[in-house]
């Protein structure tokens, strides 16, 4: 009669055990779930930021706005018109040079 009491006794604490360790793992796992989700979700919004500004200097370019147009030749390309003179200031030969 002993027996079977320490023999359920064992069987308890090991489902008990079980249960514990199975818990644990899978608190941990969720946590490590959790901050995967929020890394991803901090790229989706930069990503979405990108997106945006992109989106929008695709619409001023379709707008067909001179200005803009203009704008883009000269900072991106170096573009001057015609009769202009480039003149760089020490800032922008500082950037340059790094």
């Amino acid at each position: 009669m002993r027996k079977k009491s320490i023999l359920k006794k064992l069987i308890i604490a090991l489902f008990l055990f079980i249960f514990c360790f199975g818990y644990i793992r899978q608190m941990i796992t969720m946590n490590r779930i959790e901050k995967e989700i929020q890394s991803k979700q901090s790229q989706l919004d930069e990503i979405k930021t990108k997106h945006e500004r992109l989106q929008d200097e695709v619409n001023k370019i379709d707008e067909g706005s001179l200005d803009y147009l203009e704008r883009l030749a000269r900072e991106r390309l170096g573009m001057i018109k015609p009769g202009e003179k480039v003149v760089n200031s020490e800032e922008s030969a500082k950037n340059d040079g790094n």
